[in-house]
């Protein structure tokens, strides 16, 4: 008995690895898998997110917004208006937001206004400025255009002038590498060295010269802390650093940028054997005068991306003075927000947009949602592809940027779309926007713009869940 218990044992034994044996083969060869046996699926698989309003929130990243800018029309259904309607009246009667709110959710691909809550009336924007000068930088200039500063020969020998070329990012001898990669002050004094040696030249009298920009270096609606703050620096054509005493540390501000600058280009070119006189001193560059160095700033699409990503107001304002002397005008704060105006008017998208300066910083500043919107959705299109930029330059919820800094989209009603909304903040002093786009859950591109200027205190979390609601959408 026990020789018969043992040879079906062993029998048994075989037939198991047989099956084994036959079921591997099987399993590389088609699709099967253990939820094939199951009603559960593989842990290596995504899950289906739980039903909203419950309480634990889904793992996810950024890939529906980041797979692509662009839907074609048949892309996914439009979301249902009167849910979305509903949850956004609702969400917009939140007493944070104050007494005066905007608006607006389009559909990326016809225009088609999804949602309307006072959509063209005109907000103080705050940062979100920075979408319409950004907009007009890439329409004027080509997202491939780069700033320049330069050295030229003086008008008498052994002269020199450092000619600002409107480059705030412009990298001072202390700057660490940085994305995107800066023009460095260091480059330019060895590069002029090589030339000066090259020409038997081995002293200077060293000028600058910030003619490039004109007009007053701070705008109309500015407060006066701004500067001092270290909010933005005074704006001029020669900066390094963007008039940070030091390049680490947000604040202070040099009250004289160019000087600055300059004394900083001398003593680098001591660096490099070449004398410098003592005295450092403004002056316009002869025409045609020959040039002895050159560096050239991240292109254009680089620049409008960090100026978006980081809020950078000092290369905000430049990239408005950029655009003014692209189209002919006087490279100051009026002579900007007129080329900007000019620019977008040729782009169609000018209605709704009052400007005074380019960083928002100003609260003379108006825009309506419908105009942000329509940018934004401008700049998702196939048919703007010099726009671009602005839609990968947006910050992404709870990743990076304005919007990565660990306070936004962490509450409940927002966390959940943590890197799927992109979007542009906007923060003054009772002032409150956020601008930007979502792919919804049925695959549609829709932009959006909530702005709210009688802001008791901070209305940040319910703009947050505003957007969260269009991405769940």
């Amino acid at each position: 008995m026990a020789r018969h218990d043992r040879w079906v044992m062993l029998t048994t034994l075989a037939v198991l690895q047989v099956l084994t044996i036959v079921t591997g083969i099987y399993a590389m060869t088609t699709d099967f898998s253990l939820s094939a046996l199951t009603s559960g699926s593989s842990p290596t698989e995504p899950t289906a997110s739980p039903a909203e309003g419950s309480s634990s929130a889904p793992v996810v990243t950024s890939g529906p917004v980041l797979a692509r800018l662009s839907v074609k029309s048949g892309d996914g259904p439009l979301p249902t208006k009167g849910t979305l309607t509903r949850q956004l009246t609702s969400a917009l009667g939140d007493k944070a937001l104050g007494s005066h709110v905007g608006a607006v959710v389009l559909d990326a691909v016809t225009g088609e206004r999804i949602f309307d809550s006072g959509a063209d009336t005109p907000i103080t924007p705050a940062s979100t400025t920075k979408i319409v000068i950004c907009a007009a930088a890439l329409a004027a200039l080509g997202p491939d255009a780069r700033l320049s500063t330069r050295v030229v020969q003086g008008a008498k020998p052994g002269a020199i002038v450092l000619v600002g070329g409107g480059d705030p990012l412009l990298a001072g001898p202390s700057a660490k590498p940085g994305y995107p990669k800066q023009a460095s002050l260091a480059t330019l004094a060895a590069r002029t060295a090589a030339t000066l040696k090259a020409q038997g030249v081995k002293k200077v009298t060293l000028s600058y010269d910030t003619s490039l920009f004109t007009g007053s270096p701070s705008a109309p609606g500015w407060k006066t802390n701004y500067i001092p703050d270290g909010e933005v620096a005074p704006v001029y054509a020669l900066t390094m650093d963007e008039g940070r005493q030091n390049p680490r540390f947000h604040m202070p501000r040099v009250s004289n940028p160019p000087q600055y600058a300059a004394t900083a280009f001398a003593g680098l070119l001591a660096k490099q054997g070449i004398g410098v006189s003592k005295s450092v001193r403004p002056a316009k560059a002869p025409a045609g005068a020959a040039e002895l160095g050159k560096v050239d700033s991240a292109p254009l699409y680089a620049l409008v991306e960090h100026t978006l990503t980081r809020s950078d107001n000092d290369m905000a304002e430049a990239l408005a003075r950029h655009v003014a002397i692209k189209e002919g005008q006087e490279a100051s704060f009026p002579g900007g927000s007129a080329s900007v105006l000019a620019v977008l008017q040729r782009l169609g998208a000018a209605q709704g947009i009052a400007l005074s300066d380019g960083s928002g910083l100003s609260i003379r500043n108006r825009i309506s949602p419908n105009a942000l919107a329509k940018i934004i959705a401008m700049a998702g299109s196939p048919s703007y592809p010099d726009l671009h930029a602005i839609a990968s330059g947006m910050p992404i919820a709870g990743f990076s940027g304005t919007l990565g800094n660990g306070r936004r989209f962490v509450a409940s009603d927002s966390k959940g779309q943590v890197g799927l909304v992109r979007a542009k903040t906007g923060t003054l002093n009772n002032i409150n926007t956020l601008a930007g786009m979502a792919t919804t859950k049925d695959g549609r591109l829709v932009t959006f713009a909530f702005m709210a200027d009688r802001v008791p205190a901070t209305a940040e979390p319910v703009l947050d869940r505003l957007a969260a609601i269009v991405a769940r959408s």
